[in-house]
C-alpha cells in the first residue's frame, strides 16, 4: 500500500505543563488533515480546532508561550466532548508530530480519562527525531528551526493550529528531499516510526488497533503494557539446533519492530520534565543520554 492513499494527519497539543500524570492538561488541541495524490502532492487540506476547559488555571508561564488564558478556555468545553472526534481523527491515518511523543502522552492522559486507550494509528512519525537524524549536524532541532531548515513558513508559532500545519508540510518536504519510500511499511522503516507490527505470528493488532502479544506468557495483553518482554524478544537467543553457536528466537522483522516501539514509545527519549520555558524550547526535548 502507498502511504499516499492515506490521510496524514499533523497534530499539536498546547498544555498547562510538563506533566500529565501528575494533572497537567491539555487546553488546545489541532490538526491539519491533509490529503494526497498519487504523487505527492497534496490535494486538499482540512483543519481540525479545538480549544479545552482544563479544569485547572493555567499557569503564567504556560500563557507566556502559548497566549492562552484562563478566560480564553472558560467557557470553552472540556476534553470528553471531544475525545471521540479527537480518537476517531488520529485513527484515521498517518499522524505525524514534532515531539510526538510529548502531545501523545497528553492525548493518551486526557482519552483513558475518558475509557478510552490511545487509538494505535497505522503510523506514528516524528518530524523532532527525523530532524535529529537527516540534520545531525545542526544545533537546533525545534519547530521553528526545523521549519526554516526545510523551507516552511511557521507564522504564529506556539499555537496548535500553526504548529500542526508547519508539521504536516514539514514532514512532506522531508520526504521529497530525501527520497522516502512510496510502501507504507518502508516509508515507517525509514522514518524510524511506528506501524503495523510484522505478519509473523508473535504480535498482532487487536480490537481498536491495540497490538497485542500473540504467543508466550503476555498472550492477549497489549505490548505496551509490558515493555520488558519487548526488549527480550529484541534480545533473546537459543542454541543452534547442530550446537554450533546461539541464533536469535525471533525473525528479524520482529526484533526490529520491537526495537523501534522501544525507543519511540517506551523509552522516554522526549523526557517531559526537559524543557524550557522559552519560545523556543516549548514541545522540544533532548534525547536521554547514559
Amino acid at each position: 500500500m502507498s502511504w499516499r492513499s492515506l490521510p496524514l494527519i499533523a497534530f499539536d497539543t498546547e498544555t498547562t505543563g510538563f506533566h500529565p500524570e501528575v494533572g497537567d492538561r491539555i487546553i488546545e488541541f489541532a490538526a491539519i488533515e491533509f490529503r494526497l495524490s498519487a504523487e505527492g502532492t497534496v490535494e486538499s487540506q482540512t483543519e481540525h480546532h479545538f480549544l479545552i476547559n482544563p479544569e485547572r488555571p493555567i499557569p503564567r508561564e504556560a500563557t507566556e508561550v502559548s497566549g492562552i488564558r484562563d478566560e480564553d478556555v472558560a467557557r470553552a468545553p472540556v476534553f470528553a466532548v471531544f475525545a471521540q472526534r479527537i480518537r476517531d481523527l488520529l485513527a484515521s491515518g498517518i499522524t505525524v508530530a514534532h515531539n510526538y511523543a510529548f502531545d501523545q502522552r497528553f492525548v493518551t492522559s486526557e482519552l483513558a480519562r475518558c475509557g478510552m486507550r490511545w487509538p494505535n494509528p497505522p503510523a506514528e512519525l516524528d518530524t523532532l527525531d527525523m530532524s535529529r537524524r537527516l540534520y545531525s549536524e545542526a544545533r537546533e532541532h525545534n519547530l521553528a528551526a526545523f521549519s526554516q531548515r526545510v523551507g516552511v513558513v511557521l507564522t504564529g508559532a506556539h499555537r496548535a493550529t500553526n504548529d500542526a500545519r508547519a508539521c504536516g508540510e514539514g514532514f512532506l518536504e522531508l520526504t521529497r528531499r530525501h527520497a522516502a519510500p512510496d510502501d507504507l511499511a518502508a516509508m515507517i522503516t525509514w522514518a524510524d516510526g511506528i506501524g503495523d507490527p510484522p505478519h509473523t505470528g508473535h504480535l498482532v493488532r487487536g480490537e481498536g488497533g491495540v497490538t497485542l502479544f500473540a504467543t508466550g506468557r503476555h498472550q492477549g495483553r497489549p505490548v505496551e503494557e509490558h515493555p520488558d518482554e519487548l526488549a527480550w524478544m529484541s534480545l533473546a537467543r537459543e542454541r543452534r539446533a547442530d550446537g554450533t553457536g546461539w541464533q536469535p528466537v525471533f525473525p528479524p522483522e520482529v526484533r526490529a519492530w520491537a526495537e523501534r516501539f522501544l525507543r519511540v514509545r517506551a523509552s522516554g527519549r522526549n523526557p517531559q520534565g526537559a524543557k524550557g520555558f522559552g519560545p523556543m524550547d516549548w514541545g522540544i526535548d533532548p534525547p536521554v543520554t547514559g
